[in-house]
């Protein structure tokens, strides 16, 4: 498989590409010898090739050619992908109700929602170059003045801010995650009509027309609004993930924090799973940076040979990520893992922890939760689900020679860009597990992602930390526990009912712990012993961090 490298303009003219994608330009193959562009003209792909697939005939009319025998596809295809006929509501922007928060924006699997925010006199005068009245009006409607943009702006002396939120219909799956995060109310679904499409893509098009965000109304200390910037904008959407994917969140919020500072000039490496399957869908491929897909077992030690050769290039300052789900982390790969933490190489690891191997149908890895119902450890009368504890990729990940670790979520959004942000700027090895719901395989709902992610937290599950070795000579002080509540205690109590939130109340929220409760909702033994192994864990984690 060719590994590729610089990312080269795409031609302007190209009538097919909405987003003004960038193409993949010089590539290495096994040998390092360099191939040329024009094996792959990226105009021909879009209107052949994925022309082809979107009427159908590709699979009998087009040939075998050079670019599809070396598994090529230009950056960004999956922008002219449409899922706008796959779910019968969409959401719709309530203005009059926005706080500019950017949790819709965040949280969105598919790029399929999107902000911006423009000095108000900007704003009017592109609002002069819609001809018609009516749809001006409208338009100018879907504009808010959130204190947060506008009256902070005035404030300063400066044109208030005007903040507008757009759904990308050929995007959004439906999945309602944004209007569930959204505690303004400023989002709600409602069914598809011609009339109201019609609106929705006309109001999508001008958004894309208007330019991109004045990034003097962004702030740099404001993690949350880095989805403000155009550039930061380098995972498309038109992935093939199921609707509300915990995972594609993540892909998303992790390219927006490395664009943010690199721009495209960064390259990826992904272990075979869920990700690579609907990020390669052939022809479609959401990324705007070079990536490649090894197998399951041995993406870090690809990683380490791209990086290796990267040096050799002189591209020491070029991030590289490696990408993978916890089956080839936790597993199947751990080994590769563990060498590439130990050689003390500059490579970035991000873990898409689902607690099971999703791609093959929900088998059970060694981060699977004791008790949890999947295949190789279906919940029967004998055995009730996984019997054996989860494995910790942090703690074993801190015992390696000077290793940077973090676990966290996205629905911790300042956590999560904090801890990739870390791992960017640490001169060595660093590896970011993040906890991704997968909603078939959990039995949880597509807009519950966020919600599940935080309850995970919440009831010590999933524990967020940051271990930094640049912090001190202890693990006391290179470990944080921060962001996590009642770090002192055991267990949170929510201040509202007064209930203590244990592994017992996650658990309660998820399908795949479903048979462990009888019908007075009483957890089975095996449960109760799934939490004592979380608390257990905890308190470990508490007492390295020198909180116990």
């Amino acid at each position: 498989m060719a590994t590729v490298h610089e990312p080269v303009s795409m031609n302007q003219a190209n009538p097919r590409d909405p987003y003004n994608n960038s193409c993949y330009g010089t590539l290495v193959d096994r040998d390092y010898k360099t191939i040329s562009l024009p094996i792959l003209d990226v105009i021909d792909f879009n209107e052949r090739i994925i022309r082809g697939y979107e009427e159908g005939d590709a699979d009998d009319g087009l040939p075998a050619d050079l670019s599809t025998a070396r598994s090529l596809v230009p950056a960004g295809t999956a922008a002219l992908r449409d899922f706008s006929n796959i779910a019968p509501e969409i959401p719709v922007y309530l203005a009059e109700n926005c706080t500019g928060c950017m949790e819709c924006v965040t949280e969105c699997p598919d790029t399929a929602i999107l902000g911006k925010v423009l000095a108000e006199p900007t704003l009017e005068e592109k609002l002069r170059d819609i001809p018609d009245e009516a749809d001006r009006e409208m338009f100018r409607r879907q504009w808010s003045k959130p204190r947060k943009y506008y009256d902070a702006a005035v404030k300063q002396g400066k044109p208030g801010g005007r903040f507008a939120i757009i759904i990308d219909p050929s995007k959004c799956k439906g999945c309602a995650e944004c209007v569930t995060v959204c505690d303004d109310e400023a989002l709600k679904m409602v069914p598809k009509t011609d009339q109201g499409m019609a609106e929705i893509r006309r109001s999508h098009r001008w958004f894309k027309e208007f330019g991109p965000s004045d990034e003097s109304y962004i702030s740099d200390s404001l993690l949350i609004d880095m989805m403000l910037k155009e550039q930061a904008h380098v995972y498309v959407g038109g992935a093939g993930s199921c609707a509300g994917c915990g995972e594609g969140t993540a892909l998303r919020m992790l390219c927006a924090a490395t664009a943010a500072r690199y721009g495209a000039r960064w390259g990826l490496i992904a272990a075979t799973g869920c990700n690579t399957v609907y990020t390669s869908t052939y022809p479609y491929n959401p990324y705007l940076v070079p990536w490649s897909n090894s197998l399951f077992e041995n993406a870090p030690a690809f990683a380490m040979g791209v990086r290796r050769r990267w040096d050799q290039m002189g591209w020491q300052d070029k991030p590289l990520w490696c990408i993978g789900g916890d089956g080839a982390m936790y597993d199947i790969g751990f080994q590769s893992l563990s060498r590439m933490l130990a050689s003390g190489m500059s490579i970035k690891v991000f873990v898409l922890d689902t607690q099971v191997y999703s791609n093959t149908g929900g088998q059970a890895s060694t981060a699977s939760f004791t008790g949890q119902n999947t295949k190789m450890s279906m919940h029967g009368k004998a055995v009730g689900g996984k019997q054996e504890r989860r494995k910790e990729i942090a703690q074993i990940a801190m015992m390696h020679p000077r290793t940077y670790v973090a676990q966290t979520t996205c629905a911790h959004a300042n956590h999560f860009y904090r801890a990739v942000l870390g791992a960017l700027e640490f001169d060595g090895p660093a590896i970011v597990c993040c906890f991704t719901t997968c909603q078939p395989e959990h039995g949880v709902a597509d807009n519950m992602a966020s919600h599940q992610a935080r309850l995970a937290v919440d009831t010590r599950a999933f524990p967020l930390l940051i271990y930094d070795p640049r912090k001190g000579e202890t693990i006391k002080k290179r470990l944080s526990l921060q962001g996590n509540p009642a770090m002192k205690e055991d267990w949170w109590t929510d201040p509202k009912s007064k209930r203590v939130v244990d592994f017992i109340e996650f658990c309660r929220s998820e399908g795949r712990f479903a048979k462990h409760f009888d019908k007075e909702g009483s957890p089975s033994e095996v449960l109760l012993a799934a939490r004592q192994d979380r608390l257990e864990n905890w308190r470990l984690l508490q007492e390295l961090a020198g909180l116990r």
